[in-house]
């Protein structure tokens, strides 16, 4: 067996091992959400105390990021991941053994923190292995993790009705702390790619090297414009978009040429309701994501072959058909059309999940690609914070909730625009 066919299935192996921490990294963190009716019942909280909990969470995240990022460029990318994983496990596993409100907001904090440093270690280890044409669908079979993680998240509230919101936190924590073990044998780093040579070869990595060469960068700063207008969009729709269908289809039902193709019993199970507008939120969105991120991967690697543009035109198509669809979203009266336009902006944010990665290996130094990355995702969760944020202040206004959604689909339409500015390097 030779060492590039070794490599090669090592490479896979890697994806498939991090694509379950990818999952746990969603699943413990949205936990929380599905037993809020359980959790103020034990630990009396104001709902703006229970949100708090997961704004915490967020700010915290989004601040450390580019300081994970950073940590797995300079040190192995396997302890980074390693610790992170063992770090919000074990928090995840304290969530489930907090009796005062004080002491949960500090453990979700940490969490953020031990979450913060994943990401961009893992995503940075998987382009280390494949650097050629399957980087885009390895990159976009990971992130698939995410969407798998977010649609479990549910679970949560189906062990805490039969056996109490504590078991839910200690079972996965616990999962998630016995996979760390497992994975301490079965990780392993591999040397940074001859491209990944600094513009300095014995340049240190340092926080300074890496502020002077990403910054002084243009696409970087492309980059940053980029993923600031399409988060407006991403965590406007994670955060309102239940609220939203409600405001506008509560009630509706299949009707006419609907009907006719379902069971007579499913009419009423479809209806959208408020105990059903979440699911009609994010099951169709989820599973378009999953399907655009996986043929956004594919073809993005293919068209690499031939033009090295292939990896940003593939999400840049993305957001120009997204942006509309969203604008439609907002504006339709339609159930129909507003379905058939989540599902074309989750084909388009899988596109996008797929292939930033790549990306930003392509077209900055990869020697500081986790550290980009997690600059990035910085910027999208702080953007994205103001417009969850903004899209509850405009309702207390008595404000539509289209009018936010439209401000996001104009960016996102526009954040696909400005990957025509982004040069790969020669």
């Amino acid at each position: 067996m030779s060492q590039e066919n070794s490599v090669t299935r090592y490479a896979w192996l890697l994806v498939a091992l991090l694509w379950v921490v990818a999952m746990l990294n969603y699943l413990d963190r949205l936990i929380i959400p599905s037993v809020r009716g359980f959790i103020i019942a034990d630990i009396p909280m104001s709902d703006a105390r229970f949100g708090l909990l997961t704004s915490v969470f967020l700010w915290i995240y989004g601040l450390v990021s580019p300081v994970g990022g950073f940590l797995a460029d300079r040190y192995s990318r396997k302890w980074v991941i390693l610790v992170s994983l063992a770090v919000w496990s074990v928090m995840t596993w304290l969530t489930g053994h907090m009796h005062r409100f004080e002491t949960l907001l500090l453990v979700r904090a940490i969490m953020g923190i031990g979450e913060a440093c994943y990401i961009a270690a893992a995503l940075a280890l998987i382009a280390d292995y494949h650097t050629g044409k399957t980087r885009s669908f390895a990159t976009g079979l990971h992130q698939s993790g995410l969407y798998a993680g977010a649609a479990l998240g549910g679970a949560g509230g189906w062990i805490a009705a039969d056996h109490g919101w504590r078991a839910a936190f200690t079972i996965f924590g616990a999962v998630g702390v016995v996979y760390t073990l497992l994975l301490m044998f079965l990780l392993r780093d591999r040397e940074r790619p001859a491209a990944a040579a600094a513009t300095v070869p014995d340049e240190p990595i340092s926080i300074t090297a890496a502020g002077r060469e990403l910054f002084s960068a243009r696409a970087f700063w492309a980059l940053i414009v980029y993923i600031g207008l399409a988060g407006t969009a991403f965590w406007l729709i994670n955060g309102w978009l239940p609220t939203f269908l409600q405001d506008r289809f509560l009630g509706w039902k299949p009707s006419g040429a609907w009907a006719a193709m379902l069971p007579a019993a499913w009419g009423d199970k479809l209806a959208v309701t408020a105990g059903s507008a979440g699911l009609w939120a994010t099951v169709p969105v989820q599973i378009a994501s999953f399907v655009g991120i996986l043929v956004g991967g594919a073809w993005a690697d293919r068209w690499a072959q031939t033009n090295p543009r292939g990896r940003l035109l593939i999400p840049m198509l993305g957001f120009v058909c997204a942006g509309p669809c969203l604008f439609l979203l907002a504006h339709t009266s339609s159930f129909a059309f507003a379905l058939a336009a989540m599902i074309v902006f989750g084909v388009g944010r899988g596109f996008a999940d797929a292939n930033l990665m790549p990306i930003v290996c392509q077209v900055l130094n990869p020697r500081y690609c986790a550290t980009a990355y997690g600059l990035l995702n910085f910027v999208s969760v702080s953007i994205g914070g103001l417009m969850i944020y903004a899209g509850g202040w405009l309702r207390d206004q008595q404000v539509s909730l289209a009018v936010p959604f439209t401000i996001s689909a104009a960016g996102l339409f526009l954040a696909g625009l400005m990957l025509l500015l982004v040069r790969p390097k020669a």
